[in-house]
Formats: structure tokens, C-alpha cells, sequence
């Protein structure tokens, strides 16, 4: 049987050794990155410049798990990219081979276990699960049916305070035009047994924190689920100042992170009343209101935070400013120089919306131990000398290679880069872009913390 190859166009993947079982592929084209457990081998490997995962199943299992991420990706999902199905391999004795689904690694990501190597406690366990909280229920909201919900089936990114959970193992799923409850709940309590099996695992071989009980991780998991759940689908029941209550409503979504695509409305039986609830509701308000005003492509919690310091410098420089307008100098005067304030030898460590995050957080500590206002320059030339370069590199945990993956910086966009490589090139401290400032004393303090107390949400 000849090899096939369907779905990306790239001509790299006709060169990858296919006639070698995947778990004995050479270590030239094998990526040192983690990876989460699974019934099958996976591979990271490099491909053109950047990294791909491989996974050796059958070939019906391969087709469909391909075609099921790609409805998902469509739907808005947060999934990894399926890029390839091979099939029809032959071993060098010209015995059959497995076939192979080839998906695209997510940047900046990490699986769980590889995190919990640094014994995380319960506050941070907590984050996990509201990420894959999340997850579910944007899955369920999509009628996917997931089959095996577990942290290992999943791969997470920082973002801002919290993580984002991204769905990478679609084999066992299943998608609808609508979820039923008992289908919704199976999906639960599979993810309860799964985690309480995987926080045990962990206990083991003492990666968790004395404090975190695994049990309790698994009912909070199913409480912010059902709590978030409640939120977006719940009806309610109007009988005065309907107006304002449905913009108080969709107000309220917004603000969760959620637009509201289509809103169900009815008159109750006696017509005194009107009843409404969210019909379709999508996630990623935040991030899709900055891509409008900036370009910047980011992740939800990082586009709330990034649009409330513009709000900030808008109220503070000429609050009367056009907000388009407001957003373009914020970007320009604010956001670039912060990011060229970091040396490209230190951008390999976050991305650069996570960078501007704790440089915000940095700034507020450092406020708070002045007792005033700190400039953003001088946040981002302390930053860049006391915290970045002690912060714990991801190159650490994720190998050698990683540097091939993290060296671009994917939020900025060519018109940016080219105008940071100019800048850099004028001024080489890489804080050309504040005019000039020069780089403040580090101020003598006891670091605590760089984080604000997170607001509450579901």
C-alpha cells in the first residue's frame, strides 16, 4: 500500500522517516519536549522550523480524531490544530505500520505533570481546574462530548493570573447539534474519576502539596463547572424594565468573557412577563474586542488585563480621545516599548502579552512599596534586571529545544517587529522606545508578590 498523506500542504512532512515505527524515530527529528501520558506513542517533532506532534493509532481512529478537531477548530474551540493523516506506512521489511494523525504543537504550552514537577500548591491546583472547568464547558456548549476528560488530555498556557486549558485528545469524543443532561453529566463524573486518579498519581511520587486533597479537587471541579454552567444558560423571567434587564444581562456575560450570539425570548402563558435566555453564547470578548482595537492577538485573561490598562492610559492622557485613536497610541507609546524593554536572550521565557502582564503586577508592587505611582519605564528596567532574570526558565523544564519554539514573538506583528529591530538598532539598552530613560537604582525591597488579588468570578 503507498503512502498517503492528507490535509497539510507542507512538502516537509514527505521527508520525515515514516518506514520507522515513531518510537524509534532518530533523534535528530525529535523535539525535547514533555508530553502528557497516552494509550498511544506520541512524538514531538521538528518540522521546517517549528514543532508538530505525531501520534501513532489506526487509521479509522486517525481520520476521524482529524476530521473532529478540525469541526471543533471551525466552531471557535479551544484545540490544537490537526495538520495531517498519514496512512498506508510500511516498516523497511515491508511490514504494515500504524497510521498517524499529525496536529501542531501549541506554543507556550505545557502539560500538566510537567508543572506539577514543582510541587504546586492548592491555590494553583485550583487555577488548573477552573481552566479545564472552562474548557468543559465551551466544549458542552459546542454539543462536543468529550469521553475522557482529564488533565492529561489537555495542555495549558499562562494567561495573565489563570490558565487556559486547550483540548489535545479528541479520539474518545463525539460531536451534536445539542448536549443532553445525562450526556453532560457522564462527561463529569468521568473527569472526577480521571483527576482524583491523576492527583493520587502525583501524591505518589510526591509532586503535590501537603495541602491539596484530591478529593476536593474533584468536587471543585464539577462546582465551577456547574456554576459556570448555570451562568450562561440560565433563563430568567422579566416582568418590568425588560430593556435594561436583557442589556444588564448580556452586560454581565461580557464581563464573565462570553459575547452572547443569539438570545432566546418568549412571553410567558398569562403575557405579563417575558422570559429570556442565552441561546448561543461564544467565549473570547476580551481577546476578540483588543484584536479590533490593537491587532494584538492574545489569550482571554491577558486581553482583560491589556484592555484595562489602555482604558487607564485613555482616562489619564485625554479621556475625550477616540477610543480607536486611544488604542493606537496606547499600543505605540505603552505596550511596544514595554515589550522592547525586554533583551531577546529573555524572551524565550513567557510571551509577550504574559510579559506585560507581570510588568504590570511588578509596577503595582513596586507602588505599593514607594507609597506613589511608579512610571511604566521604570517598572519595565526593574522588572527586566531583578525579576526576569531569576525567574525559574521554562527552558528548564521543557528541554533544549526550546528556544527554536518561543524564539518569535507571535503577538507582534511584522509591522511591530520591524519597527522594534529600527528602534533597537538606534539605542541597543533595548529601552530606546521610553526616549531615553535611563534604567533606576533596583530599589531595596523585600519581594512578596507581584500579583493583585484576583477578582471573583465563576
Amino acid at each position: 500500500m503507498a503512502l498517503s498523506i492528507k490535509g497539510s500542504a507542507n512538502v516537509g512532512l514527505i521527508g520525515l522517516p515514516w518506514e520507522i515505527p515513531l518510537e524509534h524515530w532518530p533523534t535528530e527529528h525529535i523535539a525535547a519536549l514533555p508530553r502528557g501520558i497516552s494509550r498511544h506513542v506520541v512524538r514531538f517533532v521538528k518540522l521546517e522550523g517549528r514543532v508538530v506532534a505525531i501520534k501513532e493509532t489506526n487509521p479509522m481512529i486517525a481520520r476521524r480524531e482529524f476530521k473532529l478537531l478540525r469541526r471543533l477548530q471551525k466552531a471557535g474551540a479551544p484545540c490544537v490544530t490537526p495538520l495531517a493523516v498519514v496512512t498506508g506506512r510500511e516498516g523497511v521489511d515491508g511490514k504494515p505500520l500504524e497510521a498517524a494523525l499529525v496536529t501542531e504543537h501549541l506554543q507556550f504550552s505545557l502539560p500538566y505533570r510537567a508543572l506539577f514537577k514543582q510541587s504546586l500548591r492548592g491555590e494553583t491546583v485550583d487555577r488548573f481546574l477552573d481552566a479545564l472547568a472552562v474548557l468543559l464547558v465551551r466544549l458542552h456548549l459546542l454539543g462536543f462530548y468529550w469521553g475522557d476528560v482529564s488533565l492529561s488530555n489537555a495542555l495549558f498556557r499562562r494567561d495573565a493570573e489563570q490558565f487556559t486549558a486547550y483540548l489535545v485528545d479528541a479520539e474518545t469524543g463525539d460531536l451534536h447539534d445539542n448536549l443532553t443532561e445525562g450526556q453532560r453529566d457522564y462527561d463529569i463524573e468521568l473527569a472526577r474519576t480521571n483527576i482524583i486518579g491523576e492527583m493520587f498519581d502525583l501524591e505518589a511520587q510526591g509532586s503535590l502539596h501537603e495541602s491539596v486533597d484530591p478529593i476536593a479537587v474533584a468536587d471543585r471541579l464539577e462546582e465551577r463547572y456547574r456554576e459556570l454552567w448555570r451562568t450562561l444558560t440560565k433563563s430568567a423571567t422579566l416582568t418590568s424594565n425588560i430593556p435594561l434587564e436583557i442589556a444588564n444581562r448580556v452586560k454581565q456575560l461580557n464581563e464573565m468573557g462570553f459575547d452572547v450570539g443569539e438570545l432566546e425570548m418568549r412571553e410567558t402563558d398569562d403575557g405579563n412577563a417575558l422570559t429570556i435566555r442565552p441561546k448561543i453564547v461564544d467565549a473570547g470578548h476580551h481577546s476578540r474586542r483588543l484584536m479590533r482595537l490593537t491587532g494584538l492577538d492574545v489569550q482571554e485573561n491577558q486581553a482583560r488585563r491589556l484592555l484595562n490598562d489602555l482604558d487607564e492610559h485613555r482616562a489619564y492622557a485625554n479621556p475625550n480621545d477616540d477610543v480607536g485613536y486611544a488604542a493606537h497610541q496606547w499600543l505605540l507609546k505603552i505596550f511596544e516599548p514595554t515589550v522592547r524593554a525586554v533583551p531577546r536572550e529573555y524572551r524565550k521565557k513567557l510571551e509577550p502579552a504574559q510579559v506585560f502582564h507581570e510588568i504590570l503586577d511588578h509596577r503595582w508592587f513596586l507602588a505599593q512599596e514607594v507609597g506613589s505611582d511608579v512610571p511604566m519605564a521604570v517598572a519595565a528596567a526593574s522588572y527586566v534586571k531583578n525579576v526576569l532574570p531569576n525567574r525559574p526558565d521554562e527552558q528548564a523544564i521543557l528541554g533544549t529545544s526550546l528556544a527554536e519554539m518561543t524564539a518569535e514573538l507571535p503577538a507582534l506583528t511584522a509591522e511591530v517587529e520591524a519597527r522594534a529591530a529600527a528602534a533597537e538598532e538606534e539605542n541597543e539598552d533595548n529601552l530606546g522606545g521610553w526616549g531615553g530613560i535611563e534604567e533606576p537604582p533596583a530599589p531595596e525591597v523585600v519581594r512578596r508578590s507581584t500579583r493583585r488579588a484576583p477578582e471573583d468570578s465563576p
